[in-house]
């Protein structure tokens, strides 16, 4: 199957190149990043050895499409989406946190709350709360952008104190945050669907603040389903979650969670067309769109073509 392992293009302006876990992002002209989404898959922090057909394609046009959904509340950082696969932007100063949002106890919120803390970046919780329970307000956790090692929670009173964030860019990502959660809440709901929690990255432009990197898609947020989330939550039984969860899974039963001397399990043409299939089927529930393959000319042509036409009137 035609898929975006890796991507190797010189265009004209091109000042630099990143390779990521499933993002190619070239630098033109120090003033807009390319991102190609590739269709390489990640699970417990290792790229998988298969690409997954179309899994790129589906994040980027889920992003591309909240991002469009939300332009009234914030500035973001898109400039054009030349191909399923792509998009292009403006480059921000990104602010060192990201915008953590949560309106269910899930998650890492639930590790903290399950080994007895009470407060999660600051923010303080009521006792007699179960996993997955809906929050009297979704609160909002901050976590830093570590250059070196993972993201640490923090709460905003550090943020303040160490002057990662002024005070008054600061109050004003709160306010995005909370509208952006808002406007993905109701557009889940009209899908049957409850956005739990996501994360929302933003950066700078002057003195314009910019909402930047994808939203709103099973990579960066978890759903779960609404039709019967009352009834899973008084019995105590797990909720239905939309999410990338499913591949994780499989890779657990197949002896694989990232440690050392562990061996990822074959990747047969048969597992990577079901999640081919599955990432295809998150794209409709979280959408309400039919999903689209493009032609059948070779992808890595498409997508060259596409990026330098679009280029080329930028």
């Amino acid at each position: 199957m035609n898929a975006i392992k890796q991507t190797n293009f010189s265009f004209p302006g091109q000042t630099s190149f990143y390779k990521g876990k499933v993002r190619d992002v070239y630098t033109i002209d120090d003033k807009y990043l390319v991102m190609v989404v590739s269709d390489r898959i990640s699970a417990f922090d290792v790229v998988l050895p298969e690409a997954i057909p179309y899994k790129g394609q589906v994040l980027n046009q889920i992003a591309a499409k909240f991002l469009a959904a939300t332009s009234d509340i914030v500035p973001n950082w898109v400039v054009s989406v030349p191909d399923p696969s792509v998009t292009i932007g403006r480059i921000c100063e990104p602010f060192k946190v990201e915008m953590v949002i949560r309106g269910y106890l899930a998650g890492h919120a639930w590790r903290e709350y399950s080994a007895g803390r009470r407060q999660v970046c600051g923010v303080s919780l009521p006792e007699g709360l179960k996993e997955n329970d809906k929050l009297s307000e979704a609160i909002i956790t901050p976590t830093t952008k570590a250059s070196v090692g993972h993201d640490e929670d923090i709460s905003k009173e550090q943020i303040l104190a160490r002057g990662i964030v002024s005070a008054g860019d600061y109050e004003q990502l709160e306010k995005y945050t909370r509208a952006l959660f808002a406007r993905g809440t109701e557009i889940a709901g009209k899908q049957g669907l409850i956005l739990v929690d996501t994360k929302y990255e933003f950066g700078k432009v002057g003195d314009t603040i910019y909402l930047i990197d994808e939203i709103h898609t099973p990579d960066s947020s978890r759903y779960f389903y609404s039709d019967g989330y009352s009834e899973r939550q008084q019995a105590g039984e797990p909720q239905k979650q939309l999410s990338k969860e499913f591949v994780r899974k499989w890779l657990i039963e197949n002896g694989f969670q990232g440690k050392d001397g562990q061996v990822v399990p074959e990747m047969t043409p048969e597992i990577v067309q079901s999640i081919s299939e599955r990432y295809i089927e998150l794209f409709e529930q979280i959408t309400g769109e039919q999903f689209v393959k493009p032609g059948g000319e070779n992808v890595l042509a498409r997508v060259e073509k596409a990026i330098n036409n679009e280029l080329a009137v930028l």
